[in-house]
């Protein structure tokens, strides 16, 4: 009953605090009609496998035959496309950061004066992290708060706009869900994905992804025909002669939920995101998912395994091990030492945007594992028994890349380069559950990263900063950096210790204290706003009301409750996206900026006793705990009639 009380006072307060983005359970149209315009989430361009189906095809090769390139640089396709986006951001950063209201700075002064620099322009970056539903969930909310097109957003205590200023936006499992979502329907808006459209079953998580959609727009009748139509899909790929894992299914899958195409569309590519008109024309932030290298005749994934991304121009690693990338577009391609032999076709298809996902997300592969407990047909149970049979049960949360683009690459340090089979697993398995090293690499040069962490370190699913420990404890292992370099990062129990896991951090914020040209982070940990938001990674299905609540938990997360708990939280927003640039530019800060810095920062401080069980109350609660300065009688007043009536009821 007293959870009960808590979370009604948390609802109460949220929706009597601030005029922001309110995202309802079950509400009518006329509620949702608050946070976003009744806009049908966006199909995309046309398919570009060329079976018109999942299995990937032979084509013929461009006269510009697909190599292997070395990782010494950006690839010329990403360098051509950053001078577009980069000069895209200059605008809405300007709206930006004048909203953040900074004292004593002219934004639009400095941001008209720099604006030809690359140096000096802040570059953002925005990370997703993994967790499953929970992950992708309070990511969308983060997302929809950052984004400018969601209605309210650039309100009071609002951070619209921080989106459209990003240039690379990174997810891993959960948070690739959401990535590719967004891209998968021609990056439409948060609330748009969450709405849906007639017959669509895009994000509809009511039903288990064992069950199927309920949408009987895509005509399916029941759990049987979505079994045949999965089977059938793989079958394809199986007979055209490619290598099939459970990562296939699972890739299907997910795509029923997260593409709004018939039946998933399983001829969507990960790589037709470089052909879309918003991407091409720098529109939208670069998206990168990560995958992990499984070594052969290994099943540990470790801090040292090879880190892989997908971009829409390429897979590949930065790591010095394989340190090369194939065009994505041809991955299928029999590929032996850097090159498509002449007399071999190309192969387009095998990046499947389902099959992508999938790969980032392997681990939860035991999703599909459960189906024994089901009735489905008993063809399809053989299927992944006989898969199970013949890869070993523990290599169920592999996804196979078979030919290997890498194979006979890189000799002397590519693990893989003797093995005819890439094997991929989930983006987090390695540690690092926050896609951050795509990020920190120095060719791209990204100055602040905002870390939307997600992940269920703790025994109730809280995260404890565990993701950025491993990447600083990778950033000092001299064979494996690369070049990179990552802020000082306290242990787990001092992240608990001093509440660094439950608001908004600050790591590297003196530049002139780091051992290279690191960005500064700010950490965005999962923490419970209007819903105790730490659900099981493996939770298989949200209703419509957890899943609004999520998105607007994440909302408040970004927003800080859109100012109520931190009403300067604009505004070091804005501090941290310039505060590489004044140190490049050798600009002042503003006193403003340093109150920010002084305030969210950390300090060295480290405190590695072990904690008592972290159960962290709402934040909205804590803050009017504490005589937040928002607050005022008449407010008050008004809370505590509310908060009477509540508990009558209940």
């Amino acid at each position: 009953m007293k959870g009960i009380c808590n979370f009604l006072r948390s609802v109460a307060v949220i929706n009597l605090c601030y005029s922001g983005i309110i995202i309802h359970g079950e509400a009518s149209a006329e509620e949702d009609a608050a946070i976003a315009l009744p806009v049908h989430a966006i199909q995309r361009g046309a398919p570009d496998s060329p079976t018109g189906g999942y299995a990937p095809g032979n084509v013929g090769c461009p006269s510009n035959r697909p190599v292997i390139r070395a990782a010494s640089i950006l690839s010329a396709s990403e360098t051509a496309w950053l001078s577009l986006r980069r000069n895209k951001t200059i605008a809405p950063m300007t709206s930006f950061l004048n909203r953040a209201n900074i004292s004593g700075f002219d934004a639009s002064e400095y941001i008209s004066r720099i604006a030809n620099n690359p140096t000096a322009l802040p570059n953002i970056g925005i990370a997703i992290s993994g967790g499953g539903y929970r992950a992708m969930l309070n990511g969308a909310g983060f997302i929809a708060a950052a984004d400018s097109r969601t209605e309210n957003s650039t309100n009071t205590g609002g951070i619209g706009g921080l989106l459209q200023s990003a240039t690379y936006l990174s997810g891993l499992s959960g948070g690739a869900w959401l990535v590719g979502s967004l891209y998968a329907n021609n990056f439409s808006i948060v609330t748009t994905l969450r709405d849906g459209s007639p017959g669509s079953s895009v994000w509809e998580f009511g039903n288990s992804i064992l069950k199927g959609p309920k949408s009987s727009g895509l005509s399916i009748a029941n759990i049987a025909d979505y079994y045949d139509i999965l089977e059938a899909d793989v079958d394809s790929k199986t007979n055209a002669g490619y290598e099939t894992t459970i990562t296939d299914y699972w890739g299907r899958a997910l795509s029923f939920q997260l593409v709004n195409a018939s039946h998933g569309g399983p001829a969507y590519s990960f790589s037709s995101i470089a052909l879309d008109e918003s991407f091409v024309s720098g529109e939208t932030p670069f998206p990168v998912l990560v995958a992990d290298a499984r070594a052969p005749g290994t099943t540990v994934i470790s801090l040292n395994s090879t880190v892989y991304e997908f971009n829409p121009f390429e897979l590949g690693s930065w790591d010095p091990t394989t340190y090369g990338f194939a065009p994505l577009r041809y991955i299928g391609s029999n590929f032996s030492r850097g090159v498509i032999p002449l007399d071999a076709p190309c192969v387009r298809g095998f990046d499947q945007v389902g099959f992508v996902m999938g790969t980032s997300s392997s681990l939860f592969n035991q999703f599909l594992l459960q189906i024994n407990s089901m009735t489905i047909p008993n063809k399809l149970n053989d299927t992944l028994t006989s898969i199970l049979e013949r890869i070993g049960s523990n290599e169920n949360d592999v996804a196979s890349f078979k030919p290997n683009p890498f194979f006979g690459y890189n000799n002397n340090t590519n693990e893989n380069a003797q093995s005819t089979q890439l094997t991929l697993v989930d983006g987090g398995e390695d540690g690092q559950n926050i896609p951050l090293s795509p990020l920190i690499q120095p060719f791209r040069a990204v100055d602040v990263i905002f870390a939307v962490d997600s992940s269920a370190d703790t025994a109730f699913y809280w995260p404890s900063g565990t993701s950025l420990v491993a990447t600083y404890r990778r950033s000092l292992n001299m064979t494996l950096e690369n070049g990179t370099a990552f802020p000082a990062i306290p242990d787990q129990n001092t992240f608990i210790n001093l509440g660094l896991n439950n608001r908004p951090s600050f790591f590297g914020c003196d530049a002139g204290n780091l051992t290279g040209e690191a960005p500064l982070l700010v950490y965005v940990p999962n923490a419970p706003y209007v819903i105790q938001s730490n659900f099981s990674t493996f939770k298989p299905d949200y209703n419509n009301t957890e899943r609004n609540l999520m998105i607007q938990n994440g909302y408040d997360v970004a927003t800080m409750g859109n100012g109520t708990v931190d009403r300067e939280w604009l505004t070091c927003v804005g501090c941290a996206v310039l505060s590489r640039s004044f140190t490049n530019t050798g600009t002042e800060v503003p006193a403003a900026c340093i109150a920010c810095f002084d305030r969210y920062c950390w300090n060295g401080t480290v405190n590695s006793t072990l904690p008592i069980s972290y159960e962290p109350a709402s934040m909205l609660e804590i803050s009017a705990a504490n005589g937040g300065d928002f607050i005022n009688r008449g407010f008050m007043m008004v809370v505590l009639v509310v908060s009477f009536f509540v508990l009558i009821i209940l």
